[in-house]
């Protein structure tokens, strides 16, 4: 349970970076209240995880999640590069965090 936890808050911290990328474009109550949310979702989730999960693999697991997702998101909505480079350095981030897990 606890790794589903971190995974859904690894999600959540996604969404949190996408908000702030929203809110910064519009700013209105909506936006901002998801955005509240979607990281008070994520601390919760972590927070939880690390009731049972290592808190640096927790911690290393949440950030790649948050770090690899916020790039992948920049990609697909905000006509950030695609360049090969950004994608093989995300695969290294998402890599080593796997790694983490199956070590610890």
């Amino acid at each position: 349970m606890a790794w589903i936890a971190l995974v859904v808050a690894g999600l959540c911290e996604m969404m949190g970076v996408f908000m702030i990328s929203k809110y910064n474009d519009k700013k209105n109550a909506q936006n901002l209240v998801l955005l509240i949310v979607a990281f008070a979702s994520s601390f919760a989730g972590l927070a939880y995880a690390m009731l049972t999960l290592p808190m640096g693999t927790a911690y290393a697991i949440w950030t790649g999640i948050g770090a690899a997702g916020g790039a992948l998101l920049g990609m697909l909505f905000f006509n950030e590069s695609k360049d090969w480079r950004r994608v093989v350095c995300i695969v290294l981030v998402l890599g080593s965090a796997v790694c983490l897990k199956l070590i610890s």
